[in-house]
């Protein structure tokens, strides 16, 4: 038998804006530190609306500076409907290159790897799909934002 290779959607562009870094210290696993979700756009052919001012990411920073990503925010659609997003990834690449980024340079995202998957989740019938889809992204970390283009597995 065999099985149908996944395709991949493109459901939206979500342009994060960021509050500054909370650093919390080091943790069981790794430097920890909070960083809050203020606002932002979603852009794109499924989902288009605007990120609401609540959520962060809770970061955890490995020794060989794996950043471990663990966000959840949420977005209003651009006809009223809430839809939660949860958002756990990584972001590794050259120490030079996160370094830059740390800077808040502007980096090449292909010479970085920003991965996620994604869980969306709403209670409004008319995005009752995004309940039952599967979604991943890759990223790009800006001096303010992130940037992630979802892409639903079909």
């Amino acid at each position: 038998m065999r099985l149908p290779r996944p395709d991949l959607d493109h459901v939206c562009t979500l342009t994060v804006t960021l509050d500054p870094i909370r650093e919390m210290g080091s943790g069981r696993a790794g430097a920890r530190r909070i960083i809050p979700i203020v606002g932002g756009t979603v852009t794109g052919p499924r989902l288009s609306g605007r990120i609401l001012n609540v959520g962060a990411d809770w970061q955890t920073i490995f020794a060989d500076g794996l950043a471990e990503l663990d966000t959840r925010y949420a977005m209003e659609t651009d006809d009223g409907a809430t839809i939660e997003i949860v958002n756990y990834g990584y972001r590794h690449g050259p120490k030079e290159v996160l370094e830059a980024v740390a800077r808040g340079e502007t980096v090449d995202p292909a010479s970085y790897y920003m991965r996620t998957h994604a869980r969306l989740e709403t209670g409004d019938g008319r995005y009752d799909w995004v309940n039952r889809t599967l979604f991943v992204g890759v990223g790009a970390r800006n001096q303010a934002s992130v940037q992630v283009d979802l892409y639903a597995i079909g």
